[in-house]
């Protein structure tokens, strides 16, 4: 693809164009259905102006658009799990519209952002109770921690049956500890966030007035004028239950929709860490010749695979993200290597 930016934002504008329309496909509420297919046919008309500029720079342009492999695969994931548990993916790729999906009391209702929040609760991302993103970081660590093991019990020229054992062990205490470390650290997030929520819902029942004014003055210091943030506070609080939320999310910080569940998140991890951790170790556990060159290489080709895929929710080239993510898994295994065989070298 040329350098051109017109051709570079037609190609934006027409796979936003693309996304909207598999959005508005597997959006079940007829409003939201809309608001993509409309959404759809704004980026398409835009990038027929872009078109034309390309046309006015003499460059070709293609016949039709044709998805790349990361918008198909973009297509893919709204298909299998639905717009709203993947708002980082589309954030990534520039996909507008996902406030819909910050507040379900709100359903048919799309206002135009007027504070910063109310844009950035679009691509908050995945819950704090450990969906994608998550797993796939903890396949990275779980990927990561074990090849290092391995490669540093390998470097000391241990056994085969050794490095198994050892590999099976760091397996099992890392999973356990992340399972550990996750349900704790959730479980005492939710406690603090649902005390400070607890206290909100009292405040508001006892001083409902002196709670909207309190929202008033947030939305007049985010450049909103104080008549029309006193009427719209004074609307939100006299519902207690969106009146809660939006305290919560203004004053509080949070998301009462995300506070998370602890042991999903404790088995998210687990589950994560084993299976990114199995990888290296399959090799061994199989008795196959030249393991630890195959063990190297599985892990390699999954670090690759994991930095590809986190690329998703950074917006950044897949093949940069994945041989990054190559070259610093590499790096630890090589040092990890390293050491293991100057200390198997001095203990011999």
């Amino acid at each position: 693809m040329t350098n051109s930016k017109g051709l570079k934002s037609w190609y934006e504008e027409q796979r936003s164009s693309y996304i909207y329309r598999l959005m508005a496909e597997a959006e079940k509420d007829a409003v939201r259905k809309q608001l993509f297919l409309k959404l759809s046919h704004e980026a398409l008309q835009q990038s027929q102006s872009w078109a034309a500029l390309v046309k006015n720079e003499g460059l070709p342009l293609p016949v039709s658009y044709k998805p790349d492999m990361r918008t198909k695969l973009v297509g893919c994931l709204i298909h299998q799990f639905g717009t709203s548990r993947i708002k980082p993916i589309l954030a990534a790729v520039k996909i507008r519209g996902l406030s819909i999906y910050s507040n379900s009391r709100l359903v048919g209702y799309h206002p135009v952002p007027e504070k910063l929040e109310e844009v950035g609760a679009s691509h908050s991302g995945v819950s704090s109770s450990g969906g994608l993103r998550a797993a796939v970081f903890g396949v990275n660590d779980g990927l990561v921690s074990i090849a290092c093991l391995v490669m540093g019990v390998a470097g000391a020229a241990t056994a085969n049956s050794a490095i198994l054992l050892t590999g099976v062990a760091g397996l099992l205490a890392g999973a356990f500890s992340m399972a550990a470390g996750e349900y704790i650290s959730m479980r005492s997030q939710r406690e603090m966030f649902e005390y400070q929520i607890g206290l909100e819902r009292a405040e508001l029942v006892q001083y409902p007035e002196e709670e909207a004014s309190e929202l008033a003055l947030i939305y007049v210091a985010r450049g909103m004028d104080p008549a029309d943030a006193q009427k719209l506070a004074n609307k939100l609080v006299a519902d207690p239950e969106l009146g809660l939320d939006t305290l919560a999310r203004e004053e509080l910080g949070l998301n009462p929709d995300e506070l998370g569940s602890p042991w999903l998140a404790a088995i998210s991890s687990f589950t994560a860490f084993v299976f990114g951790g199995a990888i290296p170790l399959l090799p061994y556990l199989f008795r196959l010749t030249h393991a630890l060159t195959l063990s190297v290489a599985f892990a390699g080709i999954a670090l690759f695979l994991v930095g590809a895929i986190l690329s998703l929710f950074t917006g950044r080239n897949a093949l940069l993200g994945g041989l990054r993510m190559l070259l610093i898994g590499g790096s630890a295994g090589v040092m990890t290597y390293w050491i293991g065989h100057l200390m198997g070298a001095s203990l011999s």
